[in-house]
């Protein structure tokens, strides 16, 4: 029974992670990343309403002393 040559397995192993490495590499380089976040300037969208201006809470029934 011949024996089973593995003398070239390394080189052929190493050959196609290295051809997948590249076939990645190309694949990805096609897509077009957003660039990094921006920081929003909210203060344009703010609108002054009467109640921001005062205290207020808001009581929550659970919150509130038992009655009894």
């Amino acid at each position: 029974m011949p024996q089973l040559d593995t003398s070239t397995w390394l080189i052929t192993i190493l050959s196609m992670i290295m051809t997948l490495f590249i076939i990645f590499q190309l694949k990805i380089s096609k897509f077009n990343f957003p660039s990094g976040p921006k920081p929003k300037n909210n203060k344009k969208y703010q609108f002054m309403n009467p109640w921001e201006t005062k205290w207020t809470k808001i009581y929550s029934p659970h919150s509130l002393p038992q009655q009894s």
